[in-house]
This record gives structure tokens, sequence and C-alpha cells, in this order.
């Protein structure tokens, strides 16, 4: 591990407890650029992070605590609490004890990198901060990559364009913005949704965003939802990454009906979710200064 990182990290030993937020982050745009010979695809994304976030305490001890999120059937948390958990991950990448209480807001299996934003949180708290997020050799952007290809955005957060394999996060100037979002009631495989992507022929997105026809292929009942919430809203939807959120960016002309669109739950078969509005965020990390000027 890089001298500094661990110097770093270690320097938050003082810092318990400890609260910190982690964000969702909302992808934009989207375009497939390419596929490497082991499988993995290459982006180019335009991401924003999110007031919907996360929260997490630190406490002196060992083991991690998840709260909310229950599945109705059984009054468990979605959210796995053993090693595999990327909070966990985190705390082993970065050679770290602590007693985490984890309380979940955003949806698992939503396309809107809750898991990666709270091992970014991880990494904060432990003192590991980007000295320059657009360099993917950067110890820290390298240290979040290999926890997951989210985590690099999620660290830096705020608004950026996001490539290759995650790595390359090119922060943009801080864009205030709502969105009226909708997250059906089930989650939706990356992989699957990249597998479907492949098998179809690369097929790139007419609204911005090459993977949503692979996800309605994956998960058909995505269309019912997406065909729902833009009839409540009156717009267009875009599906959020590989899903399964939906979103739908407020204008001037909707924000009359907005407390309309979101005072009942959608629902779809019997099947119920709320429509929520969030505005993005600018960077936890990043200081102003040192964002590139809107393209």
């Amino acid at each position: 591990m890089n001298e500094a990182v661990s110097q770093d990290m270690h320097s938050s030993d003082r810092i318990l407890p400890s609260t910190l937020e982690a964000p969702a982050k909302l992808t934009l745009s989207l375009a497939v650029t390419g596929c490497s010979a082991n499988g993995l695809h290459a982006i180019e994304a335009e991401m924003v992070s999110l007031t919907l976030a996360d929260e997490l305490t630190f406490e002196a001890g060992d083991g991690l605590e998840v709260l909310g999120e229950l599945r109705p059937s059984t009054g468990e948390s979605e959210v796995p609490s053993g090693s595999d958990n990327l909070v966990c991950r985190a705390l082993a990448a970065v050679g770290r004890r602590a007693g985490v209480s984890l309380l979940k807001r955003i949806p698992s299996g939503a396309g809107l990198g809750g898991g990666s934003s709270d091992a970014a949180a991880v990494l904060r708290w432990a003192g590991v901060v980007p000295d320059n997020p657009a360099d993917p050799g950067d110890p820290a952007m390298q240290l979040a990559l290999r926890l997951g290809s989210d985590v690099p955005f999620c660290l830096v957060g705020g608004r950026a364009v996001v490539s290759g394999h995650g790595e390359q996060v090119k922060p943009l100037q801080f864009s205030p913005a709502d969105f009226l979002m909708v997250t059906p009631p089930f989650a939706s495989s990356t992989a699957a949704v990249y597998a479907a992507w492949d098998a179809l022929g690369a097929p790139r997105g007419r609204h911005g965003n090459d993977l949503e026809q692979a996800a309605l292929v994956v998960n058909p009942c995505l269309a019912e939802w997406r065909d729902a919430f833009g009839g409540r809203c009156g717009a267009t939807p875009r599906l959020a990454g590989s899903g399964s959120t939906w979103f739908v960016q407020v204008t001037a002309d909707m924000r009359r009906t907005i407390s309309q669109a979101t005072e009942r739950p959608l629902q779809v078969h019997g099947r119920s979710a709320q429509i929520r509005m969030v505005s993005t965020r600018p960077s936890l990390t990043c200081p102003p200064g040192a964002a590139n000027a809107s393209p």
C-alpha cells in the first residue's frame, strides 16, 4: 500500500465515534465503449451524487450491523452483514477495525451505487482521499478500484465523467438539479444486463443509456414500471445504469405537479414503490477549484 495513503488512514485512529454519509450516485448517461478479453466492459458515463444517502456510524469495536431495508417476508436485512459486504472489505483494505452501524436508505440492486458508496465512506473515514481524482494512478483511486468499479466515482462524488472500467474520473463543475425517481420492488443484476447487452449485439441506447434495452430483456416488467412512472410524471423516464431505478429530471413546468406525482405510491400489478424527489450534491472530497468546466 502507498506510504502516504497508509499514514493518512492511521491518522484517523482518533476519530471514534464518527458518522458519515454515503450518497447515492445517479448515472445520467452511459455508453459502452468496449469489452476486454477478460469480459470487463469499458464505459463512458456522466454520474452525479444525490441527496439520497446511507449513513455509517463508526465506533470502537468490530463487526457490521445493517439497519433498514428489511425483507417484508422475513423481517431480515436485504443487505448481508458478513465479510463479503463492501463495508467489511473496505475496512480490511485499509487495515482498520471498527464497529460499524450501516443505516440503509439506498435500495440494493437499483443502479444507485449504494454498496460502492458505503465502501467509499469507509475510505474517507480512514483518511483515504485522492490528491488528483483525474489520475487513475492516484493511490487512493487505485485502492477504490480494487473494491469495485463504482467506488472511485463514489469516493470523489459530485459530478464527473467516468470512463474505462471506472478508474478514470474526470470531475466536472457542480450543476444543481432535481430528479424524480422510482425503484421497482426488485433488483437488477448488472452482470446479467451486460451479458444480455453482449448477446443483443452491443445495441446503442435511444435515451443515452446503452444498457436500457438489455435491462428490459433481463427484466421485462421494467417496461411496465417505466410506463406507469412516465404516465404519472408526464415525462419519458430514463434507466439509471443497469437498473432497476427509473428517473426523470424535474423541469420548471413539472414543479407545479410534483406533489401530485409523489403523494401516493406507484402501483404495478399490486406491487408498489414510492416516487421520491432527490437533488444533486457537490463532491465530498474534491474541492470546487479542482473541477473542470462543464462540457
